[in-house]
């Protein structure tokens, strides 16, 4: 990466897809130099692709990239691109994920990294066969409260682990006019709620709570058929009164039984044994980006939701025969939990979903840069994968799942 005589590495960043991850990632990069003074760190936006050339146009006209084109082989063809965010469609996640890798450009993909575990051990074998760093989308692990609630279970102030409730619960997709999107569809999206949303429950509760060993499972498709949306038209968001109609050919809404495992330190030393109950719906009426989880241990417990995102509930202790006013305490964000005061000068203010993809460029390009390694990893990512394989095959046949293993994907359990 090109230094400067003042001491700041420029990484040279390249684009691929400009909807609104893309310009979220952008953001994100721009805003590093400022929350992170003291990394000296300050990205060159270089060279972005997408296959709209309007959507092309703008990252050049106004995100500021030095070049743009329509084939994303020409970002990963340009010398001066040190780094690569994949902000593409699930259904081109390993074409471009393999790419990237071959190309020698560490790369920050989102979720969930492929159509299902297959393609995302495909990307992992490239990624590690080049020695490239990876960084993955799975932004809600660092919410300073979901940080403080890691911490506390490793520190076992919860005590034993015993059981687990979380949920993604979300209304994107609960008009039933809501357009066909790609979402809906098996071979641009894989699975719908189970890869969509129920692959960001997994990947937390892995990184809080300990690896999942095995699963028991079901799905359903609410809404059989919604009116056909061409490709690139709109987002899944729209709604389409009286249109031709087409095939739902995923799941609405998922439920899975787990069993958790032993990491070899850290929060997973703590949960041995531990079960829980993980659902994920994109139908619910109400919940608008509701994902939460309550956790529950021998000794304490904790509960913190996305929608209140700044807010975590405590109760630490048992309250034995004195427990007249005991229960939850509500914890405000604060500078003691994560990167909070990085962007807050004082308790109660609130952070937001961009400023944790500030966080997560930060990891990224400190790792890329042969730094600290406290980013998500393709690893971790074909790990989170397996949980959602082993999720889809119990609902098929009804019975329990063992989940793969995965070496090297840690959560930071060693």
């Amino acid at each position: 990466m090109r230094a400067t005589d003042d001491g700041y590495v420029q990484p040279g960043i390249g684009l691929i897809s400009v909807g609104w991850m893309g310009k979220l990632h952008s953001r994100a990069y721009q805003a590093i130099p400022l929350v992170y003074p003291e990394l000296k760190i300050r990205p060159r936006f270089v060279h972005a692709a997408d296959t709209a050339a309007d959507r092309a146009g703008y990252a050049r006209e106004v995100l500021g990239y030095a070049r743009a084109s329509t084939d994303y082989r020409e970002v990963l063809a340009d010398p001066g691109v040190d780094v690569v965010s994949i902000c593409a469609p699930n259904m081109l996640h390993r074409e471009i994920g393999v790419a990237a890798a071959r190309a020698g450009k560490p790369f920050w993909i989102e979720k969930p990294v492929g159509r299902d575990a297959g393609e995302a051990a495909q990307v992992a074998a490239a990624a590690r066969a080049a020695g490239v760093v990876t960084s993955i989308g799975y932004n809600y692990r660092h919410v300073p409260a979901v940080e403080r609630v890691r911490e506390l279970i490793a520190a076992g102030r919860l005590g034993r682990i015993t059981n687990v409730r979380a949920m993604f619960f979300n209304s994107y997709a609960a008009e039933p006019n809501g357009a066909l999107s790609w979402r809906f569809r098996r071979e641009e999206a894989g699975s719908g709620a189970l890869g969509d949303l129920l692959s960001h429950v997994v990947d937390l509760m892995q990184y809080v709570v300990a690896p999942i060993t095995e699963v028991s499972s079901l799905l359903s498709t609410v809404y059989a058929r919604r009116p056909i949306l061409p490709m690139g038209s709109a987002t899944h968001f729209a709604v389409i009164e009286d249109g031709e109609m087409g095939e739902v050919e995923n799941d609405d809404y998922v439920a899975a039984l787990v069993r958790f495992g032993a990491g070899s330190g850290g929060a997973g030393s703590h949960a041995a044994g531990a079960v829980g109950t993980l659902e994920a719906s994109r139908v619910s009426v109400g919940p608008q980006c509701s994902l939460g989880f309550e956790i529950y241990g021998t000794d304490g417990s904790a509960i913190w939701n996305f929608e209140q995102m700044n807010e975590l509930r405590l109760c630490l202790g048992r309250a034995g025969r004195s427990g007249a006013d005991h229960g939850y305490t509500t914890v405000l964000g604060n500078s003691g939990l994560g990167d909070y005061g990085r962007f807050q000068p004082g308790p109660g203010n609130s952070m937001s979903y961009d400023d944790l993809k500030v966080i997560e460029a930060k990891k990224f390009l400190v790792a890329a840069g042969g730094g600290e390694r406290r980013n998500s990893t393709i690893e971790e990512a074909h790990a989170d994968a397996q949980v959602i394989a082993a999720t889809a095959a119990s609902a098929r046949d009804g019975a329990w799942h063992p989940v793969a293993p995965v070496p090297g994907a840690t959560f930071g359990h060693s």
